[in-house]
């Protein structure tokens, strides 16, 4: 017997588990997926049956970790939707054959009661994963609640595709990050863990290397063009993806001597093609 219940959670913030739903999306869905690499789960989320939150003013979204364990995504307030027609489709919603009219376009308001936990309570979801959307009453074992990855410094700062993702899509729980990351200039590199091939980038002015390796999050690829024809041949390559920071940058340099240092360290680490993913 379980010690702590999702739904003991629910009670201790003053939500009634009668009135939560919970939702488990799945990694292994290739619909949610392409949803998830765009950033995009609570646009995919609002998109459910008519009769979906019948006797429901809640919902607990989840999406899947290891095994049958579930990982919180976030809680939302449920208020009513319209039919999901064409003009209601997310601009940059990669499901073609979506919004077709035939489904609810729900109004979800995500709530801060549980924010603490977002992206860190892990729940066993149980046997049944099939069954992706179930009752708030339904016991979930609480499996563990993680500690979020703290900033420890620049010359630490190695991050797996996933962990830079979700340092760029919580500002809020990655504050220290977001600052450390946003206010400097740097060269850096990208490793293909998969078979070595290493990529040498630079960044400087407005966001600095956040506002570069944010672009990766959303792109998976930089505009990169041996990146590019990688995920063209392998989809999911950018999931084995590993960042660091190769050196720090004065924020007074020129365009110029950032593009000098950066040609240095391609040099240095043999990084263009065919050994490495820099193209020039």
């Amino acid at each position: 017997m379980a010690i702590l219940n999702f739904s003991d959670v629910l009670k201790n913030v003053g939500l009634d588990p009668k009135r939560v739903k919970l939702i488990r999306h799945s990694l292994g869905d290739k619909a949610f997926k392409k949803c998830y690499d765009k950033g995009m789960v609570e646009e995919y989320t609002r998109v459910q049956s008519e009769t979906f939150s019948n006797g429901y003013d809640y919902w607990c979204v989840f999406i899947s970790d290891k095994s049958t364990t579930a990982k919180f995504f976030a809680c939302y307030k449920v208020s009513g939707g319209v039919i999901d027609t064409q003009d209601t489709k997310p601009k940059g919603f990669p499901l073609e054959d979506w919004f077709q009219g035939q489904r609810m376009f729900y109004n979800l308001e995500r709530i801060d009661l549980l924010k603490e936990y977002e992206g860190r309570l892990l729940i066993e979801w149980g046997k049944s994963a099939l069954a992706w959307a179930q009752k708030g009453t339904n016991e979930k074992p609480i499996v563990a609640i993680r500690d979020k990855k703290i900033f420890s410094g620049y010359e630490n700062a190695i991050l797996t595709y996933e962990e830079l993702r979700e340092i760029v899509q919580d500002p809020t729980a990655y504050e220290s990050w977001h600052t450390a990351l946003s206010t400097v200039n740097a060269v850096y590199l990208i490793v293909d863990r998969e078979n070595g091939r290493k990529y040498v980038g630079s960044a400087y002015g407005k966001g600095g290397l956040l506002g570069r390796w944010t672009h990766y999050v959303k792109s998976l690829h930089g505009d990169n063009k041996l990146m590019k024809e990688l995920l063209c041949d392998y989809p999911d390559r950018y999931t084995h993806f590993q960042f660091s920071i190769l050196q720090l940058l004065p924020k007074a340099v020129t365009p110029d001597e950032v593009i000098q240092t950066e040609t240095l360290w391609k040099k240095k680490l043999l990084t263009y093609e065919p050994l490495g993913m820099n193209a020039n």
